[in-house]
C-alpha cells in the first residue's frame, strides 16, 4: 500500500477512558497495527465509507462539504465531485447494474446521480424517494445496503437547530424498491447512525448516537427487525462518555468497529460479549465511520471530520485513513438494487 505513515503519538486524553469499567474492561495489550493517512481532501464531515469490490475503490462523502469522493486503491488517489443544487450530502451508495449511478442522501430524499468516478461534477438523474416531507428540520444521515440490495437509512434533526439530544425526531427506514416506498422500522430516533449486518445477514447492528450504545436485532426474510438487544453501552455508571458512537462496520468474525466522534478511537467490540477487544487510535478527535476494503478486505478505511459545528480541528482532522495489520477481514458491501 503506497500511502503516507502518520505519527499516532498524539494527545491521548481521558476522553476514551470513559468506557473503562468492570463490565466493559479495555484490553491491556494493544495489537500491532499501522495507521496511514491517504491522499484526500480534508472533509468538513467525512462519512459513509463504502468499499466497491468490482472497482477496488472506496466511495465516501463529505456531508457539509457537499461532495462525493472515490479513493482508487490502485492509483492511490482520491477523486472528488460536487452536484449542483445539493450542498449537503448524507451518504453515497453504488447502484446495482449501472457503474455510473449512485444514490446519495439529500435532505430527506434519496437522490439518483450519474458520475464517472473521475470528473469534478456529478449530475442529478431523479429523486428515488422522499420521507418526512413536512419536517424541514430533519435530514437523512447514515445509510447502507444489505446483501439483498435493500436500502436502510435513517433521519435526524439538523445540528444547527439545537441540541440533538433534546428531541428524538428521527425515523429509521427500509426502502422497498418494488413498491417504491419506505417502510418504517424504528421511530423516535435521535441520530440514526452506524449500521451493519453479520456475514449471514440474519443479525443487524445499529447505533442511535443519542442512546450511546450499540444494539443488535434479528432480521427476517422481509428485512424487518425484532428482538432488540444492547451489545454495549458506553455509559459508565450512568454517566455519558466524552464522545458519541458514530459510524460502524463489522469483520467476518462478527466483531464490530465503532467510530467515536470526539474520542480519537475506533473500538473493536465483541458482538457476543460486548467487550472492547481493541482500541484503534487515530490522530484526530472526530472519527466518523469505518469500512473494510482493499483487495483482501483486510484494510480498515476510516473517515474523520475537520470541523465540529463550532470549533475547527487541526490537520489531519478530516482526512481519510487506512489501518492495516489488524489480522482480520471484513465482509463485502453491496450495491443498492433499484429494479
Amino acid at each position: 500500500m503506497h500511502s503516507t505513515p502518520v505519527d499516532v503519538s498524539f494527545d491521548r486524553s481521558n476522553r476514551w477512558k470513559a468506557v473503562q469499567s468492570t463490565t466493559n474492561p479495555l484490553p491491556k495489550k494493544m495489537a500491532s497495527y499501522k495507521v496511514e493517512q491517504l491522499p484526500s481532501p480534508l472533509s468538513v464531515l467525512g462519512e459513509g465509507p463504502h468499499w466497491d469490490v468490482e472497482r477496488q475503490s472506496l466511495y465516501y462523502n463529505d456531508i457539509y462539504g457537499g461532495s462525493i469522493h472515490r479513493y482508487d486503491y490502485a492509483e492511490n488517489k482520491t477523486y472528488n465531485a460536487t452536484i449542483d443544487g445539493f450542498p449537503v450530502i448524507s451518504f453515497i451508495v453504488p447502484v446495482k447494474g449501472n457503474d455510473r449511478h449512485f444514490i446519495i442522501g439529500t435532505d430527506r430524499k434519496v437522490t439518483l446521480v450519474d458520475w464517472d468516478g473521475r470528473s469534478e461534477k456529478a449530475t442529478f438523474v431523479r429523486t428515488v424517494g422522499e420521507v418526512e416531507s413536512t419536517m424541514k428540520d430533519n435530514r437523512f444521515n447514515d445509510a447502507k445496503v444489505d446483501s439483498k440490495g435493500r436500502f436502510y437509512g435513517g433521519t435526524m434533526r439538523l445540528e444547527a437547530k439545537g441540541d440533538i439530544f433534546e428531541m428524538r425526531l428521527g425515523t429509521f427506514y427500509r426502502f422497498d424498491a418494488k413498491r417504491g416506498d419506505f417502510v418504517t422500522l424504528k421511530k423516535q430516533i435521535g441520530v440514526s447512525n452506524g449500521l451493519c449486518w453479520n456475514e449471514a445477514g440474519n443479525l443487524f447492528y445499529y447505533i442511535d448516537s443519542c442512546d450511546l450504545d450499540v444494539k443488535e436485532y434479528r432480521v427476517d426474510e422481509n428485512g424487518d427487525l425484532s428482538g432488540e438487544r444492547v451489545v454495549i453501552d458506553f455509559r459508565v455508571n450512568g454517566e455519558k462518555p466524552s464522545f458519541v458512537p458514530d459510524g460502524m462496520t463489522i469483520d467476518a468474525n462478527g466483531s464490530l468497529y465503532v467510530a467515536t466522534f470526539g474520542g480519537s478511537t475506533v473500538y473493536k467490540v465483541n458482538s457476543k460479549t460486548g467487550k472492547v477487544e481493541l482500541e484503534i487510535k487515530l490522530p484526530c478527535e472526530q472519527v466518523t465511520s469505518a469500512a473494510f476494503g482493499g483487495p483482501n478486505l483486510d484494510i480498515l478505511y476510516v473517515t474523520t471530520a475537520a470541523k465540529e459545528f463550532k470549533t475547527p480541528q487541526p490537520a489531519p482532522a478530516g482526512a481519510l485513513f487506512a489501518v492495516t495489520g489488524l489480522g482480520v477481514k471484513g465482509t463485502p458491501m453491496y450495491s443498492v438494487d433499484l429494479s
